[in-house]
């Protein structure tokens, strides 16, 4: 990988933890996605679970959906998708029905990743669609924000 697709990256990173920053003020999980096509952010979400009382409002479903809409198509062909989190099993197995070719993450996620580091749903040969993994951009500060966050709830006795 060339050293612009790297900086590349980072540029893509730092927006989708502007989003998770927004999750977090929310009182959130932070976690933020953006969807980028040809230089332009074209889906964004950030986790949104405790406040829609939804347990799919995650940041990567909604920034697909966010996406679907203004791409006016369900399939995601030529686009990135940007989290600061491993995707879970959910998350990855609807980028995988849009069609998403490239996946960039942050940091991993041991109990609930399902891109690398519990499964491999994005590179499993028996699905229709297979995208790229990439991992580890900036991924200290994605997962500063997650212990930050992990921290002052159990500060505070909350689940």
């Amino acid at each position: 990988m060339s050293t612009s697709s790297v900086g590349g990256h980072r540029v893509w990173m730092r927006a989708a933890l502007v989003e998770a920053q927004a999750a977090r003020d929310k009182g959130e999980v932070p976690v933020g996605c953006v969807i980028v096509r040809d230089g332009a952010i074209v889906g964004r979400g950030h986790n949104l679970r405790e406040t829609a009382h939804d347990p799919t409002a995650h940041a990567e479903l909604l920034a697909i959906r966010d996406a679907a809409r203004e791409q006016g198509d369900w399939r995601l062909d030529g686009v990135t998708a940007y989290v600061t989190l491993e995707p879970c099993a959910m998350c990855a197995g609807a980028l995988v029905l849009a069609r998403v070719p490239h996946v960039v993450y942050g940091c991993d996620d041991p109990k609930a990743g399902a891109v690398k580091s519990l499964f491999a749903i994005g590179q499993d040969a028996r699905l229709n669609h297979r995208f790229t993994v990439e991992s580890g951009v900036l991924m200290e500060e994605s997962a500063a924000m997650l212990k930050e966050f992990f921290a002052a709830l159990r500060a505070l006795g909350k689940r």
